[in-house]
Parts: structure tokens; sequence; C-alpha cells
């Protein structure tokens, strides 16, 4: 008995054929998580030095030298509420955009959607920052930072913004990256780039130019922090900032989507 595999007539986001290989999407995540720290000597906690080492120097830096005022929050919860929210963006992306090129020779033996490879990419980040989300809390509770508590929703949603504009961003560089092996050695400079963009080290509120505010407030990490911290603020968050990147996010993931489809059928001739 022969099985005919077609592509679709049309656009599709595939959804009910990654459910069928569901079994496989957690395969491939948690295969990803196991050889990450199969033979790191600290385990996971490699995924929490890093946001804290940052906070240290960042808190040394502009909590001295720089007074930046962020309101009820202070500034060590600031900017680790920044980073973990950060890191989950940035380590979803880079992983993801390489993950084609690491899964060649899968891609190229059998058949199963090409989308989950770089979807099982942002899972293994959202593991990392569990972890870190675990830290976070326990320094909340040693700085005694008041949390809003029927504010708390304000945490998942910035996390679900954060994982919606990754997918996209992460489907769409990993398609690109098939087909120009050289635009690997830009991530890392786009990366740098958003980071800066983004409100990890200073509120956007800090800024004076409202024309650069709309800008920074194109990129989505902006809105997910911003949302991210305003449980701590009674759920108040800059519409204007959260709005344009909530919008900016699903852009990104349609636009990834759409070009990570339209491109998968000849990934296996590519790489």
């Amino acid at each position: 008995m022969q099985s005919i595999i077609k592509p679709p007539a049309g656009f599709s986001f595939g959804l009910k054929e990654v459910w069928q290989y569901r079994e496989l999407f957690y395969f491939f995540t948690w295969r990803d998580i196991k050889v990450k720290y199969k033979q790191a000597y600290l385990g996971v906690f490699w995924a929490l030095l890093q946001p804290l080492g940052m906070m240290v120097i960042f808190t040394f830096l502009f909590s001295k030298t720089w007074k930046i005022d962020t309101g009820i929050i202070q500034y060590p919860i600031f900017v680790l509420a920044g980073l973990i929210c950060w890191n989950l963006f940035s380590s979803s992306v880079s992983h993801a955009a390489e993950s084609m090129i690491q899964h060649a020779g899968i891609i190229n033996k059998i058949y199963f959607p090409r989308i989950i490879i770089p979807g099982s990419s942002v899972l293994v980040a959202l593991f990392d920052f569990m972890m870190g989300f675990i830290v976070f809390i326990i320094f909340c509770l040693i700085y005694k930072q008041p949390v809003h508590w029927p504010s708390v929703w304000c945490f998942p949603a910035g996390i679900i913004i954060v994982l919606i504009a990754a997918f996209g961003a992460g489907t769409f560089l990993s398609a690109l990256n098939v087909k120009y092996r050289d635009f690997r050695y830009t991530i890392g400079f786009f990366l740098q780039v958003m980071f800066f963009a983004s409100q990890v080290i200073y509120p956007l509120q800090s800024i004076q130019q409202s024309w650069l505010k709309y800008i920074l407030a194109i990129n989505p990490v902006n809105a997910a922090i911003e949302l991210f911290r305003s449980a701590f603020a009674g759920g108040y968050a800059d519409t204007t900032t959260v709005y344009i990147g909530i919008a900016s996010a699903f852009l990104l993931l349609l636009i990834g989507i759409y070009y990570f489809r339209k491109t998968e059928a000849y990934f296996a001739d590519i790489v």
C-alpha cells in the first residue's frame, strides 16, 4: 500500500498535521533538552547564570551611576523581569534559526511537518525560561517586591506575546537560513540590535521623543515586557506600546509561517 503525500492546494498553517505528529513534537523537544544539559555539570543552572549575572552588572552600573526611574519596581527586579523575557525571545529565535540546518540528516530521510523543528526549539527555550521564572519569583520574595495578585495574569500574557513573536521570527529565519547559509552570521547582530531596542535596562517612559517610542514599540518584546512588569503595577501598562507590539508579534507570526510553508517543499533538496 502506497501513501502519496501532496502539498496543500493553498496556504495552510498545518495545525491538523502538526497535531497528528504531536508525539514527534514531544520527542524533538525532550531530546534537545536532554542533549543540552546531559554533559553540563551544573545542568539547568547554566540557564540561570546569564540573567543573574547580567542583573548584577546592570544593577551595579545603572542604579549607582545613572538614576533610572522604575516606579514602584525595584531596579534589580525591573532588570531581571526584562532579562528573562528577552532571553526567552533571543534563545528561541537563535536556536530556531539554526534548527533546520542541524536536522538536515533527518529531513532528507523521512517526512514529517517541518515546522515541528523550529517549534521544538521554542519549547526548549521555554523550558529554560520556566527555570528562570522560578528564580525570578524567589528574588521578588528576597527584595519584598509586592505583586498585585488580581493582575498576575500579566505574567502569562507577556510570555505568550514573546512566544508568538519568537516563533514567527524563528520560522522565518530558519527557512531563510536554509537557502542563504551566510545569513546565519547576521542573526547575532540582529539580536544585539533588538536587545538595545528592548526596554530591558530602561523603561520606554524614560524616552522623551514620542516618535522614537512609537518606533521602539514595533519591537514585540517591549509589549511583552510592559505586560510582564505590569503585574507589579496593578495591571497598569502603556496601552499604545502593548497594542503596537501585539500587532507586530502576530504580523511576524503570519510572515514567518507563510514563508516557511511556501519554501519547505525544497528543504530536502537544499539542506
